[in-house]
């Protein structure tokens, strides 16, 4: 009840705002349109001093052209061409005072026009203000009477509820005296309400409910235990893949170290520089090598096929390959084309690196090229191999 009456104290107060606005609207209205009529009286009285000045104008007008006429029959008459002159003087005057008038009526009637649609344009702004202050009025009306039935049924309800009260407190009281609590009438009824929904829950629950229970509980404390295993043992092998990480990493990056060095030591021989590095030496998934080379005084650059020619990269893996060949264990090694791409310099530079790499190993080497042999005086057996009537000849030189 309280909510209706303060939605209609507040449609009352809208309605009083509506017709105070309404009441000013009207008194504009008025005003505008008193203006209105004195315009439109104004504008009344310019129009006939406008046709006065042009019938004055025009009367004029036609008596100079009928003077203009008449003058050669009254040439010979001296008194009347005085008389003609100063009458023509007159009217010309008259003329030119009517033409003045009429340009000073005419800027007045522009004058009036503009007031005259600044007055419309005001009272069509103010009828509008007045055509929604009166829908606001209509609304207000109309929600006013929906709030005063709805206050009326509350009206009812309350004494319905009031009638109902004093009947149920009349049979309380012959239970006994009441029973002081600390809750509200509301928030008894809402707590057993609650209670009951979580009774109906619990209505399907079968009477081994409790068996079940425990033995859940006590296959909870199982898993629990053996989760708790697993996690121990999951943490000890991380532990332990961590180590084994580290030692790998060691071991890698002692031995890059040392090829890394001879790996500059051999560019440097082909007055070049180079780099062998540990790449993504975090992971062992990803890791790898990643070989750097720098030609003609560049600074170091991966290795790749956009950067370096052909044969600066025959260069560098040829320089790797014989920096890595004192840590390879098999006794045989196999190099084919090895200077296919190779300047006369460079091919000569490595095949001095190679012999000088063979020359106090225990290890075999087998080099394979169709290119020019650059170490035919040295100590070493030559196989060639040639295409002789369609078929393949090896001898070897000696």
């Amino acid at each position: 009840m309280h909510k209706e009456q303060e939605i209609l104290n507040r449609i009352e107060e809208e309605a009083k705002t509506a017709r105070d606005q309404l009441r000013n609207q009207q008194s504009q209205q008025k005003t505008l349109r008193d203006q209105t009529k004195i315009a439109f009286s104004e504008r009344l009285s310019l129009e006939r001093g406008i046709a006065e000045n042009e019938a004055t104008l025009s009367i004029g007008q036609q008596l100079l052209k009928e003077a203009s006429v008449l003058e050669p029959a009254i040439q010979n008459s001296s008194s009347s061409n005085q008389f003609k002159l100063l009458r023509s003087e007159n009217l010309k005057e008259m003329l030119e005072n009517s033409r003045e008038h009429l340009l000073k009526i005419n800027e007045k009637v522009k004058e009036n026009q503009t007031k005259t649609q600044i007055l419309d344009e005001a009272a069509e702004k103010v009828t509008n203000h007045v055509l929604d202050n009166r829908i606001q009025l209509a609304l207000s009306q109309y929600r006013k009477e929906i709030v005063k039935a709805s206050l009326k049924k509350i009206n009812a309800a309350i004494r319905d509820a009031k009638a109902l009260l004093d009947s149920t407190i009349a049979k309380a009281e012959q239970s006994g005296a009441r029973i002081a609590v600390l809750k509200s009438a509301m928030d008894i009824l809402d707590e057993i309400r609650v209670t009951d929904g979580h009774l109906a829950a619990l209505s399907d629950v079968t009477e081994n409910i409790e068996r079940m229970y425990e033995s859940y509980s006590k296959l909870y404390l199982e898993l629990k235990e053996k989760a708790q295993v697993v996690a121990e043992n999951r943490e000890k092998t991380l532990e332990e893949v961590k180590t084994r990480m580290q030692a790998w990493r060691t071991v890698m990056q002692r031995l890059l170290d040392r090829v890394n060095l001879e790996y500059q030591k051999i560019m440097g021989q082909t007055l070049a520089k180079g780099e062998v590095r540990l790449a993504n030496g975090h992971d062992i998934e990803t890791a790898g090598l990643e070989i750097l080379v720098g030609f003609k005084g560049g600074k170091p650059v991966a290795l790749d096929a956009y950067t370096q020619s052909g044969g600066e990269r025959t260069t560098a893996t040829m320089s790797f390959l014989l920096a890595l060949q004192q840590h390879v264990r098999s006794p045989f090694r196999a190099v084919d084309e090895y200077d296919i791409h190779m300047d006369p310099k460079n091919r000569e530079t490595i095949a001095r690196m190679l012999l000088s790499t063979i020359k106090d190993a225990a290890s075999q080497y087998i080099v394979i090229t169709p290119s020019q042999i650059t170490f035919a005086q040295e100590d070493a057996n030559i196989i060639t191999v040639q295409n002789v009537e369609g078929k393949s000849v090896a001898r070897e030189v000696a």
